[in-house]
């Protein structure tokens, strides 16, 4: 029960109190004065009419008149005149009707009726006795009337008080309900500060100690976000340009390439900044070093549109842009708008001549080793060097050399009849409880495309494409249409999770009709968790919140995927609170033993999220030496081939 209604409830019971109180003295003293009332009026009628009839004690037509006098006003029930001898004169009564007065009153307030006694003399000689009994009508009138009105009287005092003090109670009272709201917030990790202070003490230092112990908890979450951020950045990141360093670089690229699941398909892109050298001896470090970072910046501004893009710096004037999944088609279009992008830098006048970068591109559609992408780079940027100023040089590590690649037409023309025909496979991988491999907690959903040579594509292959072709919202539609046919009894688990591009939220048509194609889901169909990307999620952060509220409204859940990929910052969990983030296979992939640099940044990505109440996946594990030690760092659940592969649940 509510401090409120106790508050209510006690002085309502005081009030009850003290009205039974007052009531029950009221009742009694009146009571007792219409008694003695009636008592003094009998005995002075009595008296009086002794008086009177004495002057006429023989004359019996005298005394009648007299008495009926008294009589006839009804304030009497019974009146005799009796003779020394006992004898019965005059007698005069009156039936005991009392009008306006309810029957269960009478029965439970008796009133005592008095009665009394006058002599009539002649002389010294006693002629009779005048007997008088009063009529209770009156006094149970005015009892009645007089109660009825004070009980009235108190039950709008009661009312009045009632609203009066419960109003005044939530205003005396809101501030208790602010610090209520306060601590919600702060469970929440959102950190709300009163400004107003209530002028009550007691409730005043409630405030200033919750405003004191909010400010507090945020700074230990800055602290922990801090200190896990500059982990990360210490071990991942480019002290100077603020990009990820070569470690991060291979540990991303190898993660794709050792992924089973991918079509070991896409570009890497070497990117040689020339001059460096002659900046620090002719205009010194700092020079140079502002022309790596606008070098930066320049690629990070280019990367921002390429879905799934990895970006370092490799050495001191070496850069490396990989993109999984591109096709070789798109290869010589990006290192092409690449070196236009870098030559521009020219106009700023940092750069040492009018060279500012050669590029070396290593397009592949097979499975190949880091090295081996690495060696061919070197050798198309070699190639460019030697071709002039600002140019890019492509090599191609391909399957079949009479293989053509897909232009973007083809792309378009092939992604439309997939649309048209429906030609889509859904396969599936269990996400289960880090501690018990057979508590599936849901299975994630993966997409893949069939074209007309019987050739499966994959969603890393085709999702950016689509976005560039302004097809994706149409795809994604395509995705969910299929996934709510499923029967959560068939797949074995009542919970699946979806990817969604953040670019279709861009389409209002697109979330409205979302939100009614999951209000009117079949009853076995299962709940969807859509996911995002880190990266995307981040750079359309507005939109994903606003999402996010659409689906939870209808009762699904929302997921971050491949979180780390993109060294984002871990305040953006607190911003967009997710129900979970995937820690991506990268840093999974690099978790060998209890020294490794990637098991203290999982151990802080855990750290915040579960502060924030937000569970912790991991994905790529494969090992049971991994699922050991992500057990030991309080990760909720994982996800790879050491549990299962991906496998089909749909036909085309």
């Amino acid at each position: 029960m509510t401090l409120y209604r106790q508050l209510v409830i006690f002085t309502v019971s005081l009030f009850l109190i003290l009205f039974a109180g007052t009531w029950f003295v009221k009742f009694e003293s009146t009571r007792s004065f219409l008694t003695d009332q009636l008592e003094s009026h009998a005995q002075d009628t009595a008296s009086s009419l002794g008086l009177a009839i004495s002057q006429y004690p023989d004359d019996m037509v005298s005394v009648e008149t007299i008495v009926n006098a008294i009589f006839d006003r009804g304030y009497y029930e019974t009146i005799r005149f009796i003779d020394p001898n006992g004898k019965i004169l005059l007698e005069r009564n009156l039936k005991v009707v009392i009008e306006g007065v309810p029957s269960w009153f009478i029965s439970l307030v008796p009133l005592k009726v008095p009665e009394a006694n006058a002599y009539v003399t002649s002389g010294w000689r006693q002629a009779g006795t005048i007997y008088v009994k009063s009529h209770a009508g009156y006094a149970y009138n005015s009892l009645w009337q007089d109660i009825k009105h004070t009980t009235l009287l108190f039950l709008f005092c009661g009312i009045f008080i009632l609203i009066a003090g419960g109003l005044g109670l939530r205003m005396l009272l809101r501030p208790l309900v602010l610090v209520e709201q306060q601590a919600e917030a702060l469970c929440r990790k959102e950190y709300e500060i009163q400004t107003k202070i209530p002028r009550t003490r007691e409730l005043r230092r409630v405030v200033h100690v919750m405003n004191r112990m909010t400010e507090k908890v945020k700074e230990m979450f800055s602290e922990q976000v801090i200190q896990a951020e500059g982990l990360r950045e210490r071990a991942y990141n480019d002290s100077l340009t603020g990009i990820g360093n070569r470690r991060y670089f291979e540990s991303q690229v190898t993660a794709y390439l050792d992924n089973k699941e991918n079509d070991f398909k896409g570009i890497l892109m070497l990117i040689r900044i020339h001059g460096l050298e002659i900046l620090n001896e002719q205009r010194g470090f700092q020079v140079a070093d502002e022309l790596l970072k606008k070098v930066a910046a320049s690629l990070q501004e280019m990367s921002v549109n390429l879905a799934g893009s990895v970006l370092s710096r490799l050495s001191g004037s070496d850069f490396v842009l990989f993109l999984p999944d591109y096709p070789s088609s798109e290869s010589d279009r990006i290192s092409g708008e690449v070196a236009k992008k870098l030559s521009g830098l020219e106009a700023t006048g940092i750069t040492a001549s009018e060279n500012v970068s050669n590029v070396g591109t290593c397009a592949f559609d097979r499975s190949v080793t880091l090295g081996q992408l690495l060696a061919d780079a070197d050798l198309a940027l070699a190639a460019a060097t030697q071709a002039g100023a600002n140019t890019w040089h492509v090599r191609t590590i391909m399957e079949s050399t009479a293989k053509v690649p897909f232009g973007q037409q083809q792309w378009k023309d092939a992604l439309e009849k997939v649309l048209q025909n429906r030609r889509i496979v859904l396969y599936s991988q269990p996400v289960v409880k880090a501690g018990d491999k057979n508590s599936v907690l849901h299975l994630e959903i993966f997409s893949r495309i069939v074209l007309d040579t019987g050739e499966i594509i994959n969603a890393g292959v085709f999702i950016p494409i689509a976005e560039r072709l302004k097809l994706i919202s149409s795809l994604d539609r395509l995705i969910i249409e299929e996934v709510s046919k499923l029967d959560r009894k068939k797949l074995g688990a009542d919970t699946i999770a979806v990817n969604l591009s953040p670019s279709s939220l861009q389409d209002e048509s697109f979330i409205q009709w979302i939100k009614d194609t999951l209000l009117h889901l079949p009853e076995n169909a299962p709940r969807i968790i859509f996911e995002f990307a880190e990266f995307g999620a981040v750079q359309n952060e507005n939109l994903v919140r606003s999402f996010m509220a659409v689906i939870r409204e209808c009762g699904h859940e929302m997921g971050l995927d491949h979180y780390g990929q993109s060294c984002g910052n871990l305040r953006h969990l607190q911003s967009l609170r997710p129900d979970y983030v995937k820690i991506d296979r990268a840093y999974t992939g690099e978790l060998k033993d209890e020294d490794s640099d990637s098991r203290f940044f999982i151990s802080s990505i855990c750290s915040v999220a579960h502060s924030i109440d937000i569970a912790v996946i991991a994905e790529g594990v494969e090992t049971d030496n991994q699922w050991q030690l992500l057990k030991e760092l309080n990760v909720d659940a994982v996800q790879g081939y050491i549990i299962n592969s991906s496998k089909p649940i749909t036909k085309v």
